[in-house]
């Protein structure tokens, strides 16, 4: 079923907007527009509709566990966020906490990226793929999906690596404690891959999946804008992996390097490994050149 934004922002109902300019502007990713209005428009029907699917997925489950006469405690409702590098994925998904996290029936929202099982820089380079850092094959499939698997067993606490965007690598020794939370949103770029022959996949336990989608050349766009402004702003940070391009290379090579990033790694990776993904997800979200979300399509079964 597919809804344009007038049609699918008429569905949030009473749902109130408990978000300030200023709440909002913490959860913005860097040079994402999203304002208050896409708010309101898409992600408060959003927060209305996961509400429905966590009351009526708790239905069933405590049906289940009646019959099988188990503890009545129920297991997290996970939701995948999926989509290309710098589509708006990390944003959307920060909304998501927030505002799932307002409803009284599920307060404990937590918020986990798959680049926590990125494989460190060292293992990337040892095994000759550092180039196709992103890629599946640069994840520990193995411990993401016991990860997941182990929340919807309803672990009552794990500790999982924390991977630093400045640093460009997982932090030794530092870990991320998720205690058994009743919602947990699961962002990344590969979260709807399909499972190896034989193995399950992460996306095998969600409850609900999102993909954030748009036009390759409009992300391209974005991909840029984001990579320009992060070298005049958290790359002069002499920790970051990437200082040099702030301090020692001119705007126009900065651009050319970021530009073939672009079109060598993530074009290659959106390509061949996440746009094909999309049509796995429960929802997917349109968005328009000036990154709004234009229309909304959502499987009903």
């Amino acid at each position: 079923m597919e809804l344009d934004r007038q049609a699918w922002a008429a569905l949030r109902d009473s749902t109130p907007l408990a978000l300030t300019e200023a709440e909002l502007e913490v959860l913005r990713g860097t040079t994402d527009p999203t304002s208050l209005d896409d708010v309101r428009d898409i992600y408060l029907p959003l927060s209305r509709l996961l509400n429905l699917y966590v009351k009526a997925t708790r239905q069933r489950h405590a049906a289940v566990r009646g019959f099988l006469g188990e503890d009545d405690r129920p297991a997290p409702f996970i939701i995948g966020v999926a989509g290309s590098v710098a589509v708006g994925k990390s944003t959307t998904a920060r909304l998501l906490r927030t505002l799932l996290a307002q409803w009284p029936d599920h307060p404990n929202v937590e918020l986990v990226s798959t680049d926590n099982f990125l494989y460190p820089n060292e293992v990337l380079k040892a095994r000759g793929i550092m180039n196709r850092k992103g890629f599946p094959e640069s994840y520990d499939r193995r411990a993401l999906v016991r990860f997941v698997s182990e929340a919807k067993a309803g672990a009552p606490r794990m500790d999982i690596p924390v991977y630093s965007h400045l640093a460009y690598d997982i932090l030794p020794g530092a870990v991320q404690t998720v205690y058994r939370p009743d919602i947990l949103v699961l962002e990344g770029i590969n979260v709807l891959q399909p499972p190896l022959p034989g193995r399950l996949a992460v996306a095998d336990f969600f409850d609900f999946s999102i993909y954030v989608d748009a036009k390759v050349e409009h992300i391209r766009s974005w991909y840029l804008d984001r990579f320009l402004e992060l070298r005049r702003t958290a790359f002069s940070d002499p920790r970051s992996y990437f200082h040099a391009i702030a301090t020692t290379v001119e705007e126009e090579r900065a651009k050319e390097f970021a530009l073939n990033t672009w079109r060598t790694v993530n074009e290659v990776n959106l390509v061949e490994n996440i746009l094909p993904t999309r049509g796995r997800a429960t929802l997917v979200l349109y968005k328009g050149e000036d990154h709004r979300i234009r229309r909304v399509r959502l499987r009903k079964t």
